[in-house]
Protein backbone atom coordinates (compact mmCIF):
# COMPACT_ATOMS: atom_id res chain seq x y z
CA UNK A 1 0.00 0.00 0.00
CA UNK A 2 1.20 3.35 -1.14
CA UNK A 3 1.16 6.71 1.06
CA UNK A 4 0.49 9.85 -0.82
CA UNK A 5 0.09 13.35 0.14
CA UNK A 6 -3.62 14.40 -0.67
CA UNK A 7 -5.34 17.41 0.21
CA UNK A 8 -2.57 17.75 2.56
CA UNK A 9 -3.25 15.00 4.89
CA UNK A 10 -2.11 11.54 4.50
CA UNK A 11 -4.02 9.32 2.49
CA UNK A 12 -3.63 5.34 2.24
CA UNK A 13 -4.65 4.08 -1.54
CA UNK A 14 -4.40 0.35 -2.78
CA UNK A 15 -4.49 0.08 -6.59
CA UNK A 16 -5.59 -3.84 -7.27
CA UNK A 17 -5.27 -3.93 -11.60
CA UNK A 18 -6.65 -7.51 -12.82
CA UNK A 19 -6.40 -8.71 -16.46
CA UNK A 20 -8.87 -10.48 -17.58
CA UNK A 21 -7.65 -9.34 -21.25
CA UNK A 22 -4.40 -8.27 -22.96
CA UNK A 23 -3.42 -4.68 -22.22
CA UNK A 24 0.01 -3.78 -22.75
CA UNK A 25 -0.56 -0.10 -23.24
CA UNK A 26 -2.45 -0.34 -19.09
CA UNK A 27 0.46 -1.33 -16.70
CA UNK A 28 -0.51 -1.00 -13.53
CA UNK A 29 1.82 2.20 -12.88
CA UNK A 30 -0.27 4.00 -15.37
CA UNK A 31 -3.47 3.06 -14.13
CA UNK A 32 -2.12 4.18 -10.76
CA UNK A 33 -1.36 7.76 -11.70
CA UNK A 34 -4.39 8.28 -13.39
CA UNK A 35 -6.35 6.60 -9.76
CA UNK A 36 -3.90 9.03 -7.89
CA UNK A 37 -4.44 12.10 -9.64
CA UNK A 38 -8.44 11.50 -9.33
CA UNK A 39 -8.43 10.93 -5.82
CA UNK A 40 -6.03 13.79 -5.58
CA UNK A 41 -8.42 16.70 -7.29
CA UNK A 42 -11.87 14.55 -6.14
CA UNK A 43 -10.25 15.66 -2.83
CA UNK A 44 -9.49 18.98 -3.56
CA UNK A 45 -12.95 19.49 -5.36
CA UNK A 46 -14.23 18.56 -1.62
CA UNK A 47 -15.49 14.79 -2.34
CA UNK A 48 -16.50 13.26 1.21
CA UNK A 49 -13.16 12.58 3.05
CA UNK A 50 -11.68 9.27 3.37
CA UNK A 51 -8.58 8.15 4.72
CA UNK A 52 -8.22 4.87 2.80
CA UNK A 53 -9.04 4.24 -0.65
CA UNK A 54 -9.02 0.69 -2.28
CA UNK A 55 -9.41 0.59 -5.86
CA UNK A 56 -9.58 -2.40 -7.95
CA UNK A 57 -9.60 -1.93 -11.49
CA UNK A 58 -10.76 -5.03 -14.02
CA UNK A 59 -9.36 -4.55 -17.81
CA UNK A 60 -11.96 -7.16 -19.27
CA UNK A 61 -13.18 -8.16 -22.94
CA UNK A 62 -16.74 -7.73 -24.51
CA UNK A 63 -18.04 -11.38 -23.28
CA UNK A 64 -16.97 -10.47 -19.54
CA UNK A 65 -18.58 -6.74 -20.05
CA UNK A 66 -21.57 -8.07 -21.04
CA UNK A 67 -22.35 -10.60 -18.52
CA UNK A 68 -21.27 -8.78 -15.62
CA UNK A 69 -23.68 -5.60 -17.08
CA UNK A 70 -26.34 -7.94 -17.22
CA UNK A 71 -25.92 -9.35 -13.85
CA UNK A 72 -25.84 -6.12 -11.97
CA UNK A 73 -27.68 -3.94 -14.03
CA UNK A 74 -29.76 -5.94 -16.12
CA UNK A 75 -28.15 -4.56 -19.32
CA UNK A 76 -27.83 -7.14 -21.54
CA UNK A 77 -24.98 -5.42 -23.58
CA UNK A 78 -21.21 -4.44 -22.97
CA UNK A 79 -20.37 -1.19 -21.73
CA UNK A 80 -17.16 1.48 -21.64
CA UNK A 81 -16.73 1.21 -18.23
CA UNK A 82 -18.87 -0.15 -14.83
CA UNK A 83 -18.56 0.95 -11.29
CA UNK A 84 -18.99 -0.68 -8.59
CA UNK A 85 -19.09 2.15 -5.50
CA UNK A 86 -19.53 1.00 -2.32
CA UNK A 87 -19.93 4.04 -0.17
CA UNK A 88 -17.80 5.65 2.56
CA UNK A 89 -17.56 2.81 5.13
CA UNK A 90 -17.37 3.00 8.58
CA UNK A 91 -13.73 3.37 8.82
CA UNK A 92 -13.75 5.64 6.44
CA UNK A 93 -12.12 4.05 3.71
CA UNK A 94 -13.74 4.25 -0.07
CA UNK A 95 -13.77 0.85 -2.02
CA UNK A 96 -14.91 0.57 -5.54
CA UNK A 97 -14.65 -1.99 -8.29
CA UNK A 98 -13.92 -0.45 -11.62
CA UNK A 99 -14.58 -2.50 -14.95
CA UNK A 100 -13.59 -1.44 -18.00
CA UNK A 101 -13.71 -3.34 -21.44
CA UNK A 102 -11.10 -2.86 -23.76
CA UNK A 103 -12.80 -3.65 -27.01
CA UNK A 104 -15.19 -1.13 -26.24
CA UNK A 105 -12.32 1.59 -25.19
CA UNK A 106 -10.92 0.82 -28.82
CA UNK A 107 -13.92 1.31 -30.83
CA UNK A 108 -14.58 4.25 -28.73
CA UNK A 109 -11.34 5.72 -29.00
CA UNK A 110 -11.24 5.16 -32.94
CA UNK A 111 -15.13 7.23 -33.52
CA UNK A 112 -14.16 9.80 -30.76
CA UNK A 113 -10.90 10.73 -33.15
CA UNK A 114 -8.82 9.89 -29.40
CA UNK A 115 -5.89 8.44 -29.04
CA UNK A 116 -6.28 4.76 -26.95
CA UNK A 117 -4.42 6.44 -24.03
CA UNK A 118 -5.87 9.32 -23.96
CA UNK A 119 -9.55 7.52 -24.11
CA UNK A 120 -8.40 5.02 -21.31
CA UNK A 121 -7.43 8.10 -18.83
CA UNK A 122 -10.72 9.63 -19.22
CA UNK A 123 -12.84 6.41 -18.58
CA UNK A 124 -10.12 5.38 -15.75
CA UNK A 125 -10.89 8.64 -13.84
CA UNK A 126 -14.58 8.20 -14.83
CA UNK A 127 -14.74 5.36 -12.81
CA UNK A 128 -12.99 6.40 -9.55
CA UNK A 129 -15.50 9.34 -10.00
CA UNK A 130 -17.92 6.96 -9.42
CA UNK A 131 -16.69 4.75 -6.92
CA UNK A 132 -16.34 8.41 -5.25
CA UNK A 133 -20.04 8.85 -5.28
CA UNK A 134 -20.08 11.21 -8.29
CA UNK A 135 -22.84 10.63 -10.80
CA UNK A 136 -24.19 12.44 -13.88
CA UNK A 137 -27.87 11.52 -13.84
CA UNK A 138 -28.89 15.12 -13.17
CA UNK A 139 -27.48 17.77 -15.43
CA UNK A 140 -26.36 19.95 -12.08
CA UNK A 141 -24.45 16.70 -11.34
CA UNK A 142 -22.56 15.62 -14.83
CA UNK A 143 -21.80 19.15 -15.12
CA UNK A 144 -19.69 19.11 -12.24
CA UNK A 145 -18.66 15.38 -12.34
CA UNK A 146 -17.63 16.44 -16.57
CA UNK A 147 -15.51 19.47 -14.83
CA UNK A 148 -13.23 17.42 -12.34
CA UNK A 149 -13.41 15.13 -15.30
CA UNK A 150 -11.37 17.69 -17.98
CA UNK A 151 -9.32 19.55 -14.77
CA UNK A 152 -7.91 15.97 -14.15
CA UNK A 153 -7.07 15.31 -17.82
CA UNK A 154 -5.71 18.60 -18.33
CA UNK A 155 -3.28 18.15 -15.59
CA UNK A 156 -1.83 14.81 -17.09
CA UNK A 157 -1.63 16.56 -20.48
CA UNK A 158 -4.62 15.18 -22.21
CA UNK A 159 -7.41 17.34 -24.38
CA UNK A 160 -11.06 17.91 -23.48
CA UNK A 161 -12.63 14.30 -23.93
CA UNK A 162 -15.92 16.39 -24.49
CA UNK A 163 -14.90 18.61 -27.42
CA UNK A 164 -15.79 15.90 -29.90
CA UNK A 165 -17.87 13.93 -27.96
CA UNK A 166 -21.28 15.49 -26.04
CA UNK A 167 -22.63 12.96 -24.03
CA UNK A 168 -20.33 11.33 -20.74
CA UNK A 169 -19.41 8.10 -20.59
CA UNK A 170 -20.78 5.14 -18.96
Amino acid sequence: MLTSMLNKKMTEFSLSVQYGIAALDLPRWRLRRWVARTLEAAQQEGCPPFKIAQISLRLVDLTEAKELNAAYRGKNYATNVLTFEYGLQHDASLIGDIIICVPILMREAGEQSKTFLQHAAHLSIHGVLHALGYDHLKLKDAKRMEALEINILQSLGIPNPYIADKHPAH
